[in-house]
Order: C-alpha cells, then sequence, then structure tokens
C-alpha cells in the first residue's frame, strides 16, 4: 500500500517522469500535492495501471489534489542539454506552477538538481511507494500519450499510438524505412549502424 507522505510536518510535492527512455517526442513531468487523507485504490506506479484506469485516476487526481501542474520539454533542447537534464528541467518547471508552494520536493528515482530552497528527497521506485509520486507518474504519463496520440496522426508509419515512441520492432523497422522526423531524438540511436532486424 502507497504511503501518503515521507513526513507530517512539511508540505509535500511528488515528482516524477514520463518519456525519459523514447526515442521520440518530450520528456512529460508532473508535479502533485496530495490533501494528508488522499486515498484511491487504483492509485500505483502508472506502468502497473491499465490505460483505462490511469485515465480515470488523472481525472481523480486532478479534483482532488491540492495543487498538481505538468511540464514538458521539447525534443531539440533534450538534444541539447541531455535527457537527465531534461527530465530534471521537466520537474523544476512543473514545480514552478505549483500553488501553494510545497517545502519538500519527493522524487522518483536517484537524481536531481536542487530546485530553489526546496528540500528534496530521491526516492528510488518512489513511484511505487508514496502516493504523491504515484500520482504525478500518472499526469505525466498520460498528458505524454495524449500528445504522443496527436504527433501520431501526423506520422502514422512509426506506430506511436501503440509505442508512444518507444523503441519497439515496429518503430524501429520505420525508422530503417521512412529515417528521422523532426521529433526525433537526434542525440539518441535511433538507428544503430548494424541493425538486424527480423522481417
Amino acid at each position: 500500500m502507497l504511503q501518503n507522505h515521507l513526513q507530517d510536518t512539511l508540505l509535500e510535492a511528488g515528482c516524477d517522469e514520463a518519456g525519459r527512455g523514447c526515442l521520440a517526442g518530450p520528456v512529460f513531468a508532473g508535479a502533485v500535492i496530495l490533501p494528508k487523507d488522499f486515498y484511491h485504490p487504483l492509485l500505483n506506479d502508472s506502468k502497473k495501471v491499465t490505460e483505462a484506469n490511469r485515465y480515470e485516476l488523472r481525472s481523480y487526481i486532478e479534483q482532488n489534489a491540492v495543487a498538481w501542474a505538468v511540464a514538458k520539454i521539447e525534443v531539440e533542447e533534450i538534444d541539447h542539454i541531455n535527457i537527465l537534464k531534461a527530465s530534471i528541467k521537466a520537474m523544476h518547471q512543473a514545480v514552478d506552477q505549483l500553488k501553494p508552494v510545497p517545502e519538500l520536493l519527493l522524487i522518483d528515482g536517484n537524481r536531481f538538481y536542487p530546485y530553489k530552497k526546496i528540500k528534496h528527497e530521491c526516492i528510488i521506485k518512489g513511484d511505487g511507494l508514496y502516493a504523491s509520486i504515484a500520482a504525478a507518474s500518472i499526469l505525466a504519463k498520460t498528458y505524454r500519450d495524449d500528445y504522443m496520440l496527436e504527433l501520431h496522426e501526423k506520422f502514422p508509419h512509426y506506430g506511436w499510438d501503440q509505442n508512444k515512441g518507444y523503441g519497439t520492432l515496429l518503430h524501429r523497422k520505420a525508422l530503417v524505412t521512412n529515417g528521422l522526423t523532426e521529433h526525433h531524438r537526434k542525440s539518441f540511436q535511433c538507428i544503430p549502424v548494424q541493425m538486424d532486424l527480423p522481417l
């Protein structure tokens, strides 16, 4: 069962990103402040929740959170500053939108750059441990999925409606056939020099 808070004195916000390992599309981040008594039986790490339940949770989180925000960093900036820095910058931008201002950030993972003068705690696999991080993961994932569905309408060859920009076999085959789009991360090795894909 997820814990609602790491401690009881400071106002906490959970932060998580979505799309860090994708070959295409922006990286998104969510930041969420939940009330002390927040509960939803389906809430978990977004990767462990079905698509339908993620959208049910998104609506519930948005209606019941003290504050929530989502931000994204586009491909051009990912290529310029690298994906780790872009992921953390997206979290910073999401936190920057929160009102009230949190006093402690719970970060999913083990890397973060301090944001202003707000304390933070990095928690490995935190999206499966703390409700606020899980909620942030749900928002980041669903908003990114919606964005990739929009891109799929313009670039249907790559299967972004299914793979959301991750390097699935269909996506990699389409890269060999059709090449890169402006939405692919040029700093990633999207098309390996030696590629032996099954037909």
